[in-house]
């Protein structure tokens, strides 16, 4: 058991030197996409009502060509390439894939609905090097629109939390349509309880647009975000969801399409799920230039988008372009007019680092680290 605890801690420093350089190379340049989410299968196991991104019938993507795939984002500079679906699990070479896109040196993360978790497929994505692992559960127990329930899963949970070697996020939805928002707070409660990290999110429509919350699932969705709360986590300080609760627009500029993209199973770049289509590009054809047109444009869905990881890989630009300006977005003033000491000690001691006062010149100690962390 210490041994395994040991090696536990031994890989996600290593992890958290890996996720170090990634956000410093999102910090040094916009030319690169930050984090891909690639389809290696649009099949699913289940069949959840307000799901529009799966079928039950496509075979999977064939493994040689997702080694294509992932290489072609390797040559665009993708820091995180993480599998979603259909079901990723589904895949009888997910494995082969993950370890792949770890041999392209970027963090390798997979979505899935846990259903497939068991103690050899778990074994299986240690042994590849997975990064990151996120399961869905909506409800306690299964209902109508969703079977992704805690009674059905929290055996895997246990599972999981013996054997995983990678880090494990679990995330619930609130949103006007379940009969018991509360059941988030019990789901965030127990994934602490495991040892993984908890966020929440709010239901979107069939378009990834914004549903506005009503009083109850609004203050489940504020419990459960205190309850998670962590400093280093942008899931946990992205107040593009405080607007959200509200049926408040956000005023944001995305970079879908740039800084994420979305490779479907046919092997076409999207902005994002919920905007298969556009621009409908062959990732083989993708180049630079397509990266730094969608950089710049305007999407007209961006003030009521619900795609959180869209927003928080975004936000890493307006840190690199404005920082004392993003920070104050994440970390608002508690009493009157904003200052350094607003921001959680941790978090003011990067920026003392790493952002300059007044504009000035970086320094010696922030130039070195830089260099130490883009470093391969």
């Amino acid at each position: 058991m210490a041994l395994k605890q040991l090696r536990r801690k031994s890989l996600a420093a290593r992890r958290r030197l890996r996720e170090a350089h990634m956000f410093a190379k999102a910090l040094s340049s916009p030319r690169h996409p930050i984090l891909a989410h690639i389809i290696p299968t649009r099949r699913c196991n289940l069949a959840c009502g307000y799901c529009n991104e799966y079928d039950q019938h496509s075979e999977p993507i064939p493994t040689d060509e997702m080694f294509r795939r992932i290489d072609k984002l390797g040559e665009l500079g993708a820091t995180m390439i993480h599998l979603s679906g259909g079901e990723p699990l589904l895949h009888p070479d997910v494995d082969k894939i993950i370890a792949r896109i770890r041999e392209q040196g970027a963090l390798a993360g997979t979505i899935t609905n846990g259903f497939l978790l068991g103690p050899k497929i778990i074994k299986r994505l240690n042994g590849a090097g997975l990064d990151h692992l996120q399961i869905s559960i909506d409800n306690l127990k299964p209902d109508d629109v969703s079977m992704k329930s805690l009674k059905t899963l929290d055996k895997k949970l246990q599972t999981l939390a013996e054997l995983a070697e990678f880090r494990v996020n679990i995330n619930s939805v609130v949103g006007n349509y379940m009969e018991s928002p509360e059941d988030a707070l019990v789901i965030a409660g127990r994934a602490r309880e495991l040892g993984f990290t908890g966020t929440v999110g709010i239901i979107h429509d069939g378009d990834g647009q914004l549903r506005p919350l009503d009083e109850r699932p609004k203050q489940v969705f504020h419990d459960v975000k205190e309850l998670s709360k962590s400093v280093f986590s942008f899931a946990s300080h992205s107040n593009f969801q405080e607007n959200m609760v509200k049926g408040l627009p956000n005023d944001w500029h995305c970079r879908a399409g740039s800084r994420y993209v979305y490779v479907c199973e046919d092997g076409l770049v999207h902005y994002c799920s919920q905007h298969r289509g556009t621009p409908g590009i062959p990732l083989t054809e993708y180049t630079l230039e397509d990266l730094e047109r969608a950089y710049g444009a305007v999407k007209g869905c961006a003030p009521y988008c619900t795609v959180g990881c869209v927003h928080r890989i975004s936000w890493l630009d307006d840190l690199r372009e404005s920082p004392l300006t993003a920070l104050q977005q994440m970390f608002p003033a508690k009493n009157g007019d904003w200052s350094r000491r607003d921001l959680p000690v941790p978090v003011r001691l990067l920026a003392w680092m790493f952002i300059p006062r007044n504009g000035g010149k970086p320094g010696m100690f922030t130039r070195v680290a830089e260099r130490l962390l883009k470093a391969r």
